[in-house]
């Protein structure tokens, strides 16, 4: 019986997702538009679906977009809960 591949969002480093998101939080902190910052992080599905579909990528290069999608997917998460808790932090204040 062969092993099952673990899915592409699973092997993700925790600690990079981590460190990206600090880093668009750190662009936040110094007033940028966390809109603007969601839309830099974020790979529209539209993009994503069109990076796949295309017959001249194939193999590894369609497994790597998978695992930028889902790693900018990650960020894009840690991003909104460090926004979130910074503006309840500051409505608490």
């Amino acid at each position: 019986m062969s092993a099952q591949p673990i899915p592409v969002h699973e092997e993700l480093d925790p600690l990079a997702v981590q460190r990206e998101a600090a880093m668009f939080y750190g662009l936040f902190l110094r007033g940028h538009s966390p809109e603007k910052l969601r839309r830099d992080i974020e790979i529209p599905v539209s993009t994503f679906k069109k990076w796949l579909s295309n017959p001249h990528y194939e193999g590894e290069f369609r497994e790597n977009v998978k695992r930028i999608y889902y790693f900018r997917r990650q960020v894009l998460a840690v991003f909104d809960e460090l926004v979130d808790r910074e503006r309840l932090r500051e409505r608490f204040q």
